[in-house]
């Protein structure tokens, strides 16, 4: 793979900024279609932003159609990565298990079941013992309900951002890694160049896939991209013996614990609602006191698990928790995607597919309008993804 601190390319026809699994995705798919002359644009390493993450969750399981229609193309593609662009990323199907402790959260995933059937997902609810038998850890005092999908599961992130960029790099690609952006120059309504730590790049098209860092770039091109950093944390058990049962994605909705298998033991996370927004990934192990105590109502034989190491990333968050997927209306040249408020990972197929079009001009599988940065400026209908933690 071509990666470079410096110099970078002179000229370039598109820079994507931004070399996780979103930026790296985009290029693979840019880079397959023909697109030559791509430069992908890495502040630090490759990988090394939010998707960092150990393990991330694949799922189709989401309130808004569009999520649904993004997660089910991305499943798909993750169970042929092996073949195309060619890298296993530890892809283990054993479903994502939602929850239930009210009567309204149980009537809203009943809704979400129902659409998400509709478009060909397999999901269904299912009562408190069927979810005890599925995830051995659940407890059955106080849940009401669950939700169910065999076809969601996890895989590893690392290895999807190293399997895209070098399909990418056989086709030419240059990732251009410990490169800082520092401005953009733009004349009308089109970017110009991008400049960087390590030279100017002039260019016909930027992509901003720039994750929790995409504000600063968006203003840069006088683009507004509402994407707030907010940090998120998890936890990994000792090696347990017995081994650990082979449990779903395993998610507490009310509380937004979750826990799932890792190599010999579990990984835990919870959403903590008090976290502040900012830019800091230090790992707090005062913070799993949080998940303990969620996990002594719902799974109690997870309270006082041994850990061994942990873990801290970013979300990139907007304000209704969609992404921001689209083209600029102002600078037509400025394509972005990001702000996927913790889906990124999982739906980077299917936007890395939809980008490639938006730059070639032709009509994705899915209407990606309801996704604009716009939206929060225009007036348009805001539609927040309630399945998110």
């Amino acid at each position: 793979m071509s990666s470079s601190s410096r110099p970078v390319p002179s000229t370039a026809d598109v820079v994507i900024i931004g070399g996780g699994v979103m930026g790296t995705s985009i290029a693979f798919h840019l880079a397959e279609a023909g697109v030559r002359r791509i430069v992908v644009i890495e502040r630090g390493e490759l990988g090394s932003g939010s998707s960092g993450k150990p393990i991330g969750g694949v799922r189709a399981q989401f309130s808004d159609p569009l999520n649904i229609a993004l997660g089910s193309r991305s499943l798909r593609a993750w169970r042929d990565f092996g073949q195309r662009p060619g890298a296993d990323v530890r892809l283990d199907e054993v479903g994502y298990l939602f929850l239930l402790t009210s009567a309204e959260q149980a009537a809203d995933f009943e809704t979400c079941v129902r659409v998400q059937n509709e478009l060909g997902v397999p999901s269904r609810m299912i009562g408190p013992r069927e979810a005890q038998q599925l995830c051995p850890y659940v407890s059955t005092d106080g849940l009401v309900a669950a939700a169910y999908s065999p076809d969601d599961g996890h895989a590893r992130p690392g290895l999807a951002v190293r399997g895209y960029a070098r399909a990418a790099a056989r086709a030419g690609t240059v990732f251009a890694t410990q490169t800082a952006v520092t401005g953009l120059d733009t004349t009308g309504d089109r970017v110009t160049a991008v400049h960087t730590a390590h030279g100017r790049i002039s260019c016909a098209t930027v992509v901003c896939a720039a994750g929790a860092w995409s504000a600063e770039i968006g203003d840069m091109a006088g683009v507004h991209l509402p994407v707030r950093p907010v940090r998120r944390q998890l936890a990994f058990t000792a090696p347990l013996a017995p081994p650990a049962p082979r449990i779903p994605f395993t998610i507490d909705f009310a509380s937004t614990a979750y826990f799932h298998n890792s190599d010999d033991g579990l990984l835990f996370g919870l959403a903590d609602p008090g976290q502040a927004e900012g830019f800091d990934t230090t790992w707090t192990p005062d913070w799993l006191e949080l998940f303990r105590a969620a996990a002594r109502h719902r799974a109690p034989a997870l309270a006082d698990m041994a850990t061994t190491s942990g873990w801290a990333g970013l979300y990139e968050v907007t304000p209704d928790r969609n992404a921001l997927i689209g083209r600029s209306g102002t600078v037509h040249n400025f394509l972005y995607a990001t702000g996927f408020s913790g889906h990124g990972f999982l739906q980077a197929p299917a936007v890395g597919e939809i980008m490639r079009d938006l730059h070639l001009e032709r009509a994705p599988f899915v209407d990606v309008t309801p996704f604009s940065a716009d939206r929060f400026t225009t007036g348009a209908a805001v539609r927040p993804e309630i399945h998110v933690v």
